[in-house]
């Protein structure tokens, strides 16, 4: 199982990587924190993903990368504190706000499994 978090936030992006390797053990984790890196990543394939929306960048979506997924049929949720105006294209992607508590996160991760 190959699981990409694209989080900017480094201590957010170290407590997601915490919590899906406890939930779903052996599991790669890739931990990017830009556009351009998870799109990078998308290459070698991934089996689920958490994306946070608003990136470092000025202006950085991970909506691209969301796109992509969706195409491609790769389940994925969004962790994020901009979920508000999202695309009506992602209206039946999980979602979770941040501020999160651990086993919010935990609960999307058996869909990866």
């Amino acid at each position: 199982m190959k699981i990409l978090i694209v989080e900017d936030e480094p201590i957010i992006a170290i407590d997601l990587e915490d919590i899906v390797l406890s939930q779903v053990g052996a599991a790669e984790v890739l931990v990017v924190d830009s556009l351009d890196a998870a799109l990078s990543s998308l290459a070698g394939g991934i089996d689920f993903a958490l994306l946070d929306i608003a990136l470092g960048s000025a202006g950085e979506t991970s909506l691209p990368i969301a796109q992509r997924l969706l195409r491609d049929r790769v389940p994925f949720c969004f962790v994020s504190s901009s979920l508000d105006n999202l695309p009506a294209t992602f209206n039946a992607v999980p979602k979770v706000s941040k501020p999160f508590r651990p086993e919010q996160v935990a609960e999307l991760l058996p869909v990866a499994a």
